[in-house]
């Protein structure tokens, strides 16, 4: 799936801000979010700030995103249960809110994230698959 650079961005600050829900960034939750980084395009460098920088950054604006088709936004909230489960035997009761929040926001079926939700927290976490890997960037260029 194509994505522009305004819904990659998107992508990966809204999933940087559900690692932060539960107010601890986990050496796991870091390893997916460089491997979200990186199937993005974006440069590990800033990955790694990002991730670093995201507790304590009270700045960040922390609305959930909105993206430009109910498609990619399905695969967020897939990757974000992947991410919620990742370090825990559940999903931190922040995070699980904070998803809500972008299925709302996306327009998203409430039956469909509580079968998807049940689904994250009962499957092998080493196993799961990252939406994220079929998501491509596209950089299109400005025309003057």
């Amino acid at each position: 799936m194509d994505v522009s650079i305004i819904d990659g961005s998107n992508y990966f600050k809204g999933l940087l801000l559900l690692v932060r829900k539960d107010r601890t960034v986990s050496e796991i939750e870091r390893a997916l979010m460089q491997r979200i980084g990186k199937s993005l395009g974006f440069e590990k460098e800033f990955c790694d700030n990002a991730i670093r920088d995201v507790l304590e950054n009270e700045y960040i604006d922390d609305s959930p995103p909105v993206f430009v088709s109910k498609e990619l936004a399905k695969k967020f909230i897939k990757d974000g249960l992947v991410i919620a489960f990742s370090d825990h035997d559940e999903c931190h009761p922040a995070e699980e809110a904070w998803l809500w929040s972008v299925v709302a926001v996306n327009g998203l079926d409430e039956f469909w994230f509580q079968e998807e939700y049940r689904t994250a927290s009962r499957k092998e976490k080493a196993l799961m698959p990252m939406e994220v890997d079929d998501v491509t960037v596209v950089y299109s260029q400005i025309r003057g």
